[in-house]
């Protein structure tokens, strides 16, 4: 069992400066106000999904709950407030006490989401809720884009396992967090090391062209790598000349080598030599791994290659083109007064400019068709129609500032097959298309 999700074995810093300034400032205005404590529910939703793509993908909730759990204003950060003159006083008082008391619900992660999906829903005091907004979108917005990709690649992919190698291609912090997505989404192992020591992600990797380069010849350079590794190793066989490569490869390892990768050139082409001239020599055991810049795209094509594996990094990482999920966290109801037995009313934004917002404490479902397949997202307030009842989504994460919800990361991973297995056919087309679940609100737009 997965068990790195349960406890994380690193340390983790304060959270609470992974803000904007406005969030800190908002909590001042509403201390002074005397309106910090009324009863909130604040929700995370994306309005649209990134153009062309058929799903969403719900990625980093277990980060959002170690984030929670950090989210403390320690001496350190709380002289740097005072020294930069961002708050007052009061509030530094009041952040000094901070814990977020309140309860959070969401969407489990890996379950796919549609547009206006409330894939969490904070609530609390409108101070201590408010605080969390940065950081929990942050998280959620990268690791639903990447795993978005991810789950893309894995469906083009089939069987074929992928290997997540973008950990060069980003932020070192990123890098780790966009391989934990990657698995969520169908990827098999990771290149990067705290990745697989943080997360338990299974690791792999045996050497770049520059070991080849090192050596005086090609066939010192695999004789070197197969000394250390075993002949089950792969070898990269683009440095020079990929025929040489291969026919040198199988003569140091054996016709038991594990495999060769090929990094550039007509891949589809050259993979189909590849496997001919490996077959020829009798090593009809060995894999080919096929890397250079691939997308989802790029894998479908080469479905019909004789592939055994692919390594994804720079598209991966950055989302495939669509580095964020575009979610948003809006206030859509609170109490009209700080007493704890005002009722909730429901708020929205009503500008113009398509950023317009749903109010109210919202339930959401996903109604079935007779062959057990989804056919809508149902979001509504208010009491959940009978026929929905055992089809909700939301689940609780927190319950009175406690994570109650933590899962291995392996059981997430799973979740995600089985929610992408359980959408249309169509929810896999790489083609263009529109979401392909309508969201449907069962108490009209105002949610009211």
């Amino acid at each position: 069992m997965n068990t790195a999700d349960l406890g994380l074995p690193v340390d983790v810093p304060s959270t609470a400066l992974f803000t904007d300034q406005y969030e800190l400032t908002m909590v001042r205005a509403a201390l002074k106000a005397g309106t910090a404590g009324r009863r909130s529910v604040f929700e995370v939703f994306t309005r649209r999904l990134p153009d062309g793509r058929r799903y969403g993908v719900v990625a980093g909730t277990g980060r959002v709950l170690d984030a929670v759990e950090n989210f403390r204003f320690d001496p350190g950060v709380l002289r740097f407030l005072r020294e930069k003159g961002i708050v007052d006083e009061e509030t530094l008082d009041w952040l000094a006490d901070y814990r977020f008391s309140g309860d959070i619900w969401g969407y489990p992660e890996g379950e796919v989401y549609f547009p206006g999906s409330p894939v969490m829903r904070v609530e609390g005091s409108f101070a201590e809720c408010v605080l969390l907004e940065t950081v929990v979108l942050s998280i959620l917005n990268h690791d639903s884009a990447i795993a978005a990709a991810a789950s893309r690649m894995s469906s083009a992919a089939g069987d074929r396992p992928l290997i997540e190698m973008g950990a060069r291609r980003t932020h070192e912090l990123s890098a780790v967090a966009a391989a934990r997505a990657a698995y969520i989404g169908g990827f098999a192992t990771t290149s990067d090391l705290a990745a697989g020591f943080r997360y338990n992600i299974p690791t792999v990797g045996t050497s770049a062209h520059a070991f080849s380069l090192l050596h005086d010849s090609e066939r010192d350079a695999f004789r070197a790598q197969v000394d250390s590794l075993g002949s089950g190793t792969t070898l990269l066989v683009d440095t020079y000349d990929v025929t040489e490569a291969v026919r040198t490869a199988v003569e140091v390892a054996g016709p038991q080598l594990g495999a060769v990768r090929i990094d550039s050139g007509d891949l589809l082409l050259v993979a189909h030599r590849v496997r001919q001239q490996l077959d020829e020599l009798g090593a009809t055991g060995t894999k080919i791994v096929v890397t250079s810049d691939l997308d989802e795209y790029a894998i479908a094509s080469l479905a019909a290659a004789p592939v055994d594996a692919y390594g994804v990094g720079t598209q991966l990482v950055t989302g495939s083109g669509h580095p964020t999920a575009s979610m948003v966290y809006k206030l859509v109801a609170r109490a009209e007064s700080a007493d704890p037995r005002a009722p909730l009313v429901p708020v929205a934004k009503k500008s113009a400019g398509g950023k317009t917002s749903v109010g109210g404490r919202k339930w959401a479902a996903r109604r079935l068709d007779e062959h057990g397949v989804a056919e809508a997202e149902v979001i509504g307030t208010g009491e959940v129609p009978g026929d929905l009842a055992d089809r909700q989504l939301l689940v609780k994460l927190v319950e009175g500032g406690e994570v109650i919800a933590r899962e291995p990361l392996d059981v997430v991973r799973d979740r995600h097959a089985a929610a992408r297995a359980g959408l249309p056919l169509s929810a896999t087309q790489l083609s263009r298309g529109e979401p392909v679940l309508p969201t449907e609100y069962a108490h009209g737009p105002s949610g009211s």
